[in-house]
C-alpha cells in the first residue's frame, strides 16, 4: 500500500520540488498540495494523509498552529520542511518524524521518507501510533516532557536518535556528549537539561557530569570511600560521586 502524502508550503517552488521527489518514489502518492495552514487543516480532514510535509513559517498560521488544530485521530506522521533550524527543538517536542532544512539534497529527502514510511507501516500493523503528536504538543506547552528522541545537529541538518539507543551522556562545558551505538554526538545543551529530557525510569545520574542508561549497566563494582564504578555493556567504566550515590543504590535494592 502506498504512503499517502500531503505537501504544505506557501512557496510554489517548494511544493513543486517535494512533489517531484515524491513522484520518483514508487511507494509514495501525493494526495494534495496546500499553500496555507487553513487549507492544510481542511485537506488533512478530507484526505487523511499518512505523511505530512509541513513548512513552519507561513502567513496567518504557522506549521505548529496547523498541528494544534488537527484532531488527534486525523494526525498524520509529520516531516517539517523549513529554511530555519531554530525550530528543530520545538518540532522534536511535538514528535515530528524528521526535520528537513532547505536546501536539502535528494538523498537526504529520500532517507527521511523511507524512515517515515517504515514508521507508518509499523503503525498500520499495530493499529497506529501517530495520534500522540497532538497530546505531545499540549504537554510541551505546559512544561518539560520526557523525550522519545534527541535532536542532533550535524553538517547543516538535524537528525534524531532514539533515547533507547543512548548508552550514557557526559557533560563537556556548555555541551554534552551523547554516546549511542558506538558513536559520540555533541549536543549544545546542559546536562541538567538532558536529565529533564530523559525519563528517570530509564536513566540515572550517577555523577555531576554523567548520566547512564539503566538498561546498559552490566555491573556495579564497589570503590573507595563508599563510591562505585559502573561498568556498561560496551566496556565503558564511569565513576559515581557521593552526591548521586543514593540514586544508584536504589537499583541494587
Amino acid at each position: 500500500m502506498k504512503i499517502r502524502c500531503l505537501i504544505v508550503d506557501d512557496e510554489p517552488l517548494g511544493r513543486d520540488r517535494i512533489a517531484s521527489l515524491l513522484r520518483a518514489m514508487p511507494d509514495a502518492e501525493v494526495v494534495g498540495e496546500c499553500e496555507t495552514g487553513a487549507d492544510a487543516i481542511r485537506a488533512i480532514e478530507e484526505q487523511s494523509p499518512d505523511l505530512l510535509f509541513l513548512d513552519v513559517q507561513m502567513p496567518a498560521m504557522d506549521g505548529f498552529s496547523v498541528l494544534a488544530s488537527v484532531p488527534a485521530e486525523k494526525m498524520p506522521t509529520v516531516i517539517f520542511v523549513t529554511a530555519y533550524n531554530e525550530y528543530a527543538i520545538k518540532a522534536f517536542q511535538v514528535h515530528a518524524q524528521d526535520y528537513l532544512l532547505k536546501p536539502f539534497d535528494p538523498d537526504r529527502f529520500y532517507d527521511a521518507f523511507r524512515h517515515a514510511a517504515a514508521r507508518i507501516r509499523r503503525g498500520r500493523e499495530s493499529d497506529g501510533s501517530t495520534s500522540d503528536v497532538l497530546s505531545a504538543l499540549g504537554r510541551a506547552r505546559t512544561g518539560a516532557v520526557h523525550r522519545d528522541r534527541v535532536p542532533i545537529r550535524s553538517a547543516g541538518r538535524v537528525f534524531f536518535i532514539d533515547v533507547g539507543d543512548i548508552d550514557w551522556v557526559e557533560a563537556a562545558d556548555n555541551y554534552v556528549k551523547v554516546h549511542a551505538k558506538g558513536e559520540t554526538h555533541v549536543v549544545r545543551q546542559t546536562l541538567q537539561r538532558m536529565e529533564e529530557w530523559l525519563s528517570p525510569k530509564n536513566f540515572v545520574r550517577i555523577h555531576r557530569s554523567t548520566i547512564v542508561n539503566v538498561a546498559r549497566i552490566r555491573e556495579i563494582q564497589p570503590w573507595f570511600g563508599g563510591e562505585y564504578v559502573v561498568l556498561l555493556r560496551d566496556g565503558t567504566k564511569v565513576n559515581t560521586s557521593r552526591r548521586y550515590r543514593s540514586r544508584l543504590e536504589v537499583l541494587m535494592e
